[in-house]
């Protein structure tokens, strides 16, 4: 068994329990077995690993809460044609290509 780390681990569970209370037609608990899923998909993956600790984190919010969008394909695809325009990041094009490396893993 895979040991997700709580900086992607918890921002996914947090996000799952985020979308199930605000939307009704979200099953809490199936929410956040997908999300823990997710996490270790995106863990197993290595798409983040060249990002420093700043983006590491910031990547890992965005890609919780794209994933827990009504529609996240086009969350996560919308994301990933604006995100090396965003300035918070110290490497946009380093996040640019970890969102493509995750809209491969999750067949997005």
């Amino acid at each position: 068994m895979v040991t997700v780390p709580p900086t992607i681990l918890q921002p996914f569970l947090d996000a799952a329990d985020a979308a199930a209370s605000s939307r009704p037609e979200v099953d809490g608990d199936i929410a956040r077995e997908l999300m823990a899923e997710a996490a270790a998909m995106l863990h197993n993956s290595l798409a983040l690993d060249h990002l420093d600790e700043h983006d590491h984190a910031l990547a890992v919010a965005l890609l919780a809460a794209d994933l827990t969008a009504p529609d996240p394909t086009e969350a996560v695809r919308a994301r990933a044609t604006t995100i090396a325009e965003d300035a918070a990041l110290h490497d946009p094009e380093g996040v640019h290509g970890a969102y493509l490396v995750v809209m491969q893993v999750f067949g997005l």
